[in-house]
């Protein structure tokens, strides 16, 4: 008898009866032990599925129920007569009016026996009528959609938000393990089965030639396939999914609280599980049905992303991938810089080492942080003075390389770097003048690079000029065949013309799988004025002077050149715009940025009946417009739900007096989703006011958020306005001393 040291050892047992053949069969203890493992690794993998269809009921159970009373409220207003259209004038409704069935909903809530007792309706009028009806019933049921009041919660509504949160907290690894154990039982499950002889020395001696041959490579196959789940982790996903959806549900308190922060991923959970959504051509952009047809038929690869996408941002990875070199021109909000993080990572788990961003500096921070928190990707921000050595260290190491217009020229050729397996150009339309220097620098490294994404919210079909010259570095051949006459045709007569090489999505028309709330966090890096401005308050200890430091030098202020950014990406959506400050100075600078167009500000001097006058004066505008307010004056008792985009410009000490300001735009009337940018400092009193607050114990918060007292007297639940100044105070000062004692 001889071992040998595969798999821990295997047994091969030789006879005179099967000769050599035999002897090579590795058979008995070893192989059983493998075997052994292999049935756990598939049990811990239909568990993975199992599981989640459990987690799915529970959604369900509670779900359903809602929708059918969304579709039976829908059929209630349909007239009885539509049941004609769908039967093309065949079905006779004479005898149901006759009855008294004056809605679609009425047929559809009777059964066959009740219809079939009216006189003068037979068994086939009444299943036609019924089919109709179902029919009907079906099509609205794919068009509605389930929206969860916050500030109205009920038992059903909260029996939902707990169910659903089961499913979030788990997040994005239960749909790579269902994935992943889906490929592997499929793998493993024959291969296990042919491999069944070879754990028997008996057995094996009873087995012809071919079946010994066939175990023998079964065995083979199975030592494979537990080593490659092994070195992918499965075992540990799978064991780790399994937990996160088995365990107990949620307090509801827990689960609301989550759902406000998180509330993006509940809705796209929600429309996955309820089959409701936008129309699939208008998510798709309209595109003809070939190119739409090869892009769907990509499978995108999530191993390396930490987040779980809607079906509009698959889809316009997707196509980032299958068409190479496109413009992503989706309207602002509905996460661009997402769908390019999962571009990068599909390709970063087929093998893929080096991507370059190119982005504005005021954005910079803000790629840097959104590549490590929705990916396994390695952000490596290239700009300052450390540029050069971080850019060696992202063409030795590897990564996403975010650099910024301005300092792409000041790297090493792109002949003279590793080639990127893509480059992602953020805000686009900065390059659109071709003899620029930044255009130049970004159009050496696309000649080079086999896939480029450029993004950008500005809608090009009302700019086909700056189109034309986008194309060109991307698309040569398709610039000639781009003229004004398509953009003057329409917005879909344009995406149709250039659907090769763009694709947009309005907020409209995937509104259905938007959260109605989204909240980003817009980090900024300090200038060297801005720094010094900062310097000064710190060391005077005025913690007030600190929180307005970053807009004391306007022409230099990171964050004021962001907020004109986020201002004209709304100008060009045609989105109205309402700017919150505690500081009147701050709201000062703002107005003189934008220019006497804006309306405002409203502050505490500003008489109740002007502020009502100003806030409908600026609802009354047709497309954009900017309302500025003090924080204190106009977050509470003014409804502005005209605005659908919010801008903070720095942090509150109180945090129910954002959530009050947020809320005179996302209230009711409103109609579509709200995005909220807060402008914050990295290395400031912003990053330390952010995470003092956060802090505090989550379930207080959102108690105390959701009580009346709350609503009206804020003070009664925040933390001491004082005691916190002096703390952060005190830090930044110890901070900015332990900075310049190092070299």
């Amino acid at each position: 008898m001889r071992q040998s040291g595969a798999a821990g050892g295997s047994t091969a047992v030789g006879t005179r009866a099967h000769g050599a053949a035999a002897s090579r069969v590795p058979t008995g203890g070893a192989v059983r032990e493998l075997l052994a493992r292999a049935e756990r690794l598939l049990e811990s993998a239909r568990a993975v599925p199992a599981d989640r269809g459990n987690a799915v009921d529970a959604v369900r159970s509670v779900l359903d129920p809602v929708l059918d009373s969304l579709v039976n409220r829908e059929l209630a207003a349909i007239p009885v007569s539509r049941l004609k259209d769908v039967t093309e004038g065949r079905l006779r409704l004479g005898a149901l009016e006759q009855a008294g069935f004056g809605t679609v909903g009425q047929v559809h809530g009777t059964g066959r026996y009740e219809l079939r007792q009216i006189p003068g309706v037979g068994a086939h009028t009444a299943d036609q009528a019924l089919a109709a009806a179902g029919q009907i019933a079906h099509a609205v049921r794919d068009t509605v959609s389930v929206r969860i009041d916050v500030d109205a919660p009920d038992d059903t509504s909260t029996a939902l938000v707990v169910a659903l949160h089961r499913l979030v907290e788990a997040g994005a690894d239960v749909r790579r393990a269902v994935d992943a154990a889906r490929r592997l039982s499929e793998r493993l499950d024959p291969l296990v089965a042919a491999a069944g002889p070879a754990g028997s020395r008996l057995r094996m001696l009873f087995t012809g030639r071919e079946a010994r041959a066939r175990a023998r490579e079964a065995v083979d196959g199975v030592r494979a396939a537990v080593a490659e789940a092994v070195e992918r982790e499965l075992p540990v996903l799978f064991a780790q999914v399994s937990a996160d959806l088995l365990r107990a549900p949620a307090s509801s308190a827990e689960a609301w609280v989550d759902f406000e922060l998180r509330s993006a991923e509940y809705y796209s959970l929600l429309a996955e599980l309820s089959g409701s959504g936008p129309d699939r051509d208008a998510a798709e952009g309209f595109l003809p049905a070939g190119i739409a047809d090869r892009v769907r038929a990509l499978r995108l690869d999530d191993t390396c992303l930490r987040v779980s996408l809607r079906g509009y941002q698959a889809f316009g990875a997707r196509f980032a991938l299958a068409q190479k070199r496109v413009v992503i021109g989706d309207e602002m909000g509905l996460g661009k810089t997402v769908q390019a993080i999962a571009a990068l990572a599909h390709l970063a788990a087929h093998g893929e080492s080096h991507f370059l961003v190119v982005c504005p500096a005021s954005v910079l921070i803000n790629w840097t942080r959104e590549i490590r928190a929705r990916s396994t990707l390695r952000a490596v921000p290239v700009h300052g003075a450390e540029r050069t050595g971080a850019f060696a260290d992202w063409r030795e190491n590897g990564g996403v390389a975010v650099t910024t217009f301005d300092a792409l020229h000041l790297l090493p050729g792109a002949a003279d770097s590793v080639r990127p397996g893509m480059l992602v150009v953020d805000e686009a339309h900065f390059v659109k003048n071709p003899a620029a220097r930044r255009s130049r620098a970004v159009a050496g490294w696309a000649e080079r690079v086999e896939r480029v994404l450029f993004l950008t919210g500005t809608p090009m079909e009302n700019r086909v000029e700056e189109f034309r010259s986008l194309v060109r570095q991307l698309r040569p051949e398709l610039a000639p065949s781009v003229s004004g006459t398509h953009g003057a045709a329409g917005s879909r007569a344009f995406r149709r013309a250039v659907a090769p090489a763009y694709l947009r999505r309005n907020q409209a028309d995937v509104l259905a799988e938007l959260p109605a709330l989204v909240q980003v966090d817009e980090w900024e890096e300090l200038g060297a004025e801005d720094r010094e401005a900062y310097r000064e308050a710190v060391a005077s200890g005025r913690f007030q002077r600190m929180r307005r430091a970053a807009y004391a030098v306007p022409e230099a202020s990171a964050k004021l050149g962001r907020l004109r950014e986020l201002v004209d990406e709304a100008s060009e959506s045609g989105l109205k715009v309402v700017v919150f400050s505690y500081f009147r100075e701050v709201l000062a600078t703002v107005g003189e940025a934008l220019g006497p167009d804006a309306f405002g500000p409203l502050s505490g001097s500003v008489a109740p009946a002007r502020r009502q006058e100003l806030v409908d004066a600026f609802s009354a505008v047709d497309g954009h417009a900017v309302l500025l307010s003090q924080i204190q004056a106009g977050g509470t008792g003014l409804n502005m739900q005209a605005a659908s985009v919010v801008i903070l410009c720095e942090p509150q000490i109180k945090p129910t007096l954002e959530h009050q300001a947020v809320a005179r735009a996302h209230r009711m009337g409103q109609v579509r989703p709200v995005q909220v940018h807060r402008l914050l400092a990295t290395d400031s009193v912003d990053q330390r006011l952010v995470e003092l607050l956060a802090r505090k114990d989550r379930l207080f918060d959102a108690y105390a958020r959701r009580s009346d007292l709350a609503e009206t007297t804020p003070d009664a639940v925040d933390v001491s306005d004082a005691e916190l100044a002096r703390a952060i105070v005190e830090e930044e000062q110890r901070r900015l001393a332990d900075d310049a004692g190092r070299p």
